[in-house]
């Protein structure tokens, strides 16, 4: 025998009734005859009636707008349900309950008050409106059904609107009247009545609790919550889209997830069930075919740690603190009791192993009284000094990971606190019990669905870390590295358990965000359709805002004014990869203050392709650095435009001539100069100083200008065209003399004795330089492990590809640590 309930969302309409009858009748004719269904009000006829209440008491006589939404609500069930024949006798019964609810509202609009024992009688409208219409609508496809209001045998006292179930009494009364009735019984959930028949409510979700007394007191084999989800969940679907069904759980778990703010679940409803051991059911009433959840006290054999992630919203933390709790036996006792006097639910309790302190999380109503409360019953100690007033944190939240198997595997709060600590959240408070069933974490509100996604990924979906993207500038190096993140989602998917979602992307003119990940296979068109314009600020708002776990932001620009934004973006604890080199190249403060900044949040400041492209120039020199060798020496050609420049440059071909096919092939700036003045080479060798722990500013950086004058002051366009074809005896006279010693020219930087020079020079056959080609970058280092023969790190270090791939590779690399 079973006992069924059917939430409120489950009986929203006609039809939903009728799957609901489809469920009862396909019970029966698998053998699975029910006992009882009980039955919540229409989904949101609770609310509605509580509206229409409240503003009667208020003198509003909109409260007859409500009133006539109820009727018209449970007109149209009972038309849709039945024929003309039986909806007339089922609409008479409806009537005479509406006509009861009007003149109670009535009377309420008149004395302007509306108290607890009268609210419980107008909310008592929903549960037997419902379940008169789903008895008859039963009897009407062929279910011999009784309607059965819930007041005649659910038994409390006068506590309105949370009342106190007898449950000695109640079990007699329930027995009594199942002893003589063979009809399925259709029973309003929620209702009950105190002695001299008051109507009372057993809070919000009391259906559950109704259906659970019922199956307990017949000793039911199951008790079968039907709602509109598959089961219980990992966690809230609302706030955690790879939530998942938990197929089973025990009592304790459920409890403890019910008490964390699973809205399947009403925390009394497990009571009963576990007293009598019967097992307890939540299914979906919109997939009857769905395994659902098995709620027992034992279950089959499940490996991980941790079975479901919940949490409450906006609570408070209270703490009481000062030297004069310290070894005071009772002090627990006199802050509880005081609390417990008030009727005051205390969430969280955690107190440090020093007892000069005891921290306890209430809901924000309950604050004003729990102040009184405790300064009253510490008033001496307060008077004294020796305990400190009261303080008050708002705006909080409890996150809970729940699981019998916690206390089975070791370091589950380590890996919890791990978790939030690399996605930047930070635990107020913290409290496990003994029985290691469950750890609870507080933390800022802001910070509540980052926080579950976070543990979610961390204990359920650890075989797939999910990279939550933010670029800027779609440009060449941007186009090329969304390509390659198409190209490769598979590969890193399935043999790296890695996924790399775009949620947000921005060129000069336009941004885009999508949460879930946007389609990379159209980008451009989501971006030129976009009706949002372009704003830094706005973007990086949003990005934050957005608060998602293991966000990375991508700057794919050359903008000088994006890196003033990094700061704010490491301090919402998001990572950042960069070819960009003005934020390491400026004021040396200001580069040191965003590497502090990216340790202090924990996070990751990369800039891998500053020097090099794709090249591993500056991981190289860190583990250089970091694995105690000291650098004496760094050289590099550090432009693939000026290498391509002096590779090719020869006698055949003049130099003015070279430097023109370098700006067709997109090597050099439209103005060469940009490139030959070695400005972008002082930037690179300048990160390069302070990679190597100088604390060098730009201007420390000497270059020599390979430029004659007449070249420097030339108009870009003709005039600059014509001063470079009359350098081309100039340099053809150095090229020249290079050669006649065997040397080759090359734009070497250079860092020796903290100095850092830039100069054209010549190199000989003893120089890995002179066998440079292309447009290659080559970074030799000399150390004293590299002494005799340095470290030579050579490859293409221009080009979108080569760029792309290198922070594609860094960003992967921020994967692996977050």
């Amino acid at each position: 025998m079973r006992v069924l309930k059917f939430g409120g969302s489950s009986l929203a309409d006609a039809q939903c009734i009728k799957n609901v009858g489809e469920v009862i009748q396909q019970k029966i004719r698998s053998g699975e005859r029910p006992r009882a269904v009980v039955v919540s009000a229409s989904g949101k006829m609770t609310d509605l009636l509580t509206d229409m209440a409240i503003l009667a008491s208020k003198g509003d006589d909109r409260y007859k707008d409500s009133l006539e939404k109820f009727r018209i609500h449970h007109a149209k069930v009972t038309e849709d349900l039945f024929d003309q024949k039986q909806g007339s006798k089922v609409q008479v019964e409806i009537d005479e309950l509406f006509k009861t609810l009007d003149k109670l509202l009535q009377g309420i609009f008149l004395v302007m008050e509306a108290s607890p024992r009268t609210m419980d009688y107008v909310l008592s409208f929903g549960e037997r409106n419902s379940a008169y219409i789903i008895s008859e609508f039963f009897n009407a496809v062929d279910i011999a059904a009784s309607f059965l209001d819930a007041r005649e045998i659910i038994k409390t006292d006068k506590r309105f609107g949370s009342a106190q179930v007898d449950v000695k009494l109640t079990y007699n009364k329930i027995r009594e009247h199942f002893a003589s009735q063979s009809d399925l019984q259709v029973i309003t959930g929620f209702i009950s009545s105190a002695k001299g028949g008051l109507t009372t409510t057993l809070g919000r979700g009391g259906s559950d609790f109704t259906a659970a007394l019922v199956g307990a007191a017949l000793d039911a084999e199951a008790i079968e919550i039907w709602t509109d989800v598959d089961g219980v969940l990992t966690a809230d679907p609302n706030k955690v889209k790879d939530a998942f069904t938990i197929k089973e759980m025990t009592y304790a778990e459920a409890i403890e997830m019910s008490h964390f703010g699973a809205k399947v679940i009403y925390p009394p409803t497990i009571h009963p069930a576990l007293a009598k051991d019967i097992p307890v059911y939540i299914k979906n009433t919109f997939n009857p075919t769905a395994e659902g959840t098995h709620i027992s006290q034992v279950t089959t054999e499940y490996t991980k740690a941790v079975k479901g992630i919940s949490s409450i919203s906006e609570v408070s933390l209270l703490t009481l603190q000062g030297s004069g709790l310290f070894g005071v036996p009772g002090i627990a006792a006199r802050l509880f009791g005081s609390l417990s006097q008030v009727g005051i639910n205390v969430i969280l309790i955690t107190q440090g192993s020093s007892e000069h302190s005891i921290s306890f999380a209430v809901q924000p109503k309950s604050i004003a009284r729990a102040k009184k409360c405790v300064e009253k019953a510490f008033e001496f100690e307060l008077n004294r000094g020796s305990v400190e007033p009261l303080r008050i944190e708002r705006d909080l939240s409890v996150i809970a990971i729940i699981g019998e198997n916690m206390r089975y595997k070791p370091g589950v709060a380590g890996r919890m606190l791990t978790a939030l600590g690399k996605n930047g959240i930070n635990a107020v408070a913290i409290a496990q019990g003994s029985s290691e069933l469950n750890i609870s974490v507080v933390i800022g509100n802001e910070d509540e669905a980052k926080a579950l996604n976070v543990l979610h990924e961390a204990f359920f979906l650890s075989d797939t870390k999910v990279i939550h993207l933010f670029m800027v500038g779609v440009g060449l190096i941007g186009s090329t590295l969304l390509d390659q993140l198409k190209e490769q989602a598979k590969f890193l998917r399935e043999k790296r358990s890695l996924e790399i979602r775009v949620v947000g992307l921005a060129n000069t003119k336009k941004m885009y965000f999508d949460e879930q990940g946007l389609d990379i296979d159209n980008w451009k068109s989501l971006l030129d359709t976009s009706v949002v314009s372009s704003d830094m600020g706005g973007f990086v708002d949003r990005m934050i805002n957005l608060n998602l776990s293991n966000s990375v932001f991508v700057d794919n620009t050359a903008d000088l004014l994006i890196p003033d934004h990094y700061q704010s973006i490491l301090d919402a604890s998001i990572s950042i990869s960069t070819p960009n080199k003005v934020a390491t190249s400026s004021d040396f403060r200001q580069y040191l203050n965003l590497l502090n900044r990216a340790e202090k949040r924990n996070v990751y400041f990369g800039y891998e392709t500053n020097v090099g492209a794709g090249l591993p120039v500056i991981s190289t020199l860190r583990n250089l650095v970091d694995s105690g060798d000291r650098i004496i020496k760094i050289e590099g050609v550090l432009s693939g435009s000026l290498s391509y420049i002096f590779n090719h440059f020869n006698k055949e071909t003049p130099f003015s001539a070279v430097v023109s096919k370098a700006g067709e092939l997109g090597y050099t700036e439209p103005d060469p100069r940009m490139d030959l003045n070695g400005l972008d080479v002082k930037r690179k060798i300048l990160i390069l100083a302070r990679e190597a722990g100088l604390s060098m500013e730009s201007s420390d950086v000497h270059v020599e200008n390979v430029l004659p004058t007449y070249c420097q002051n030339a108009e870009p366009g003709t005039e600059l065209d014509l001063a470079l074809k009359k350098a081309d005896t100039y340099f053809e006279e150095i090229r020249a003399g290079a050669e006649e010693k065997g040397e080759r020219l090359r734009m070497i930087a250079k860092l020796e004795n903290e100095r850092a020079t830039i100069r054209l020079q010549s190199v000989g056959m003893d120089s890995p330089f002179y066998f440079l080609s292309g447009s290659d970058n080559m970074i030799v280092f000399t150390t004293e492990r590299y002494k005799e023969r340095p470290l030579v790190v050579q490859g293409p270090g221009a080009g979108a590809e080569v760029t792309a791939a290198g922070v594609f590779a860094e960003i992967i690399h921020i994967g692996t640590l977050l």
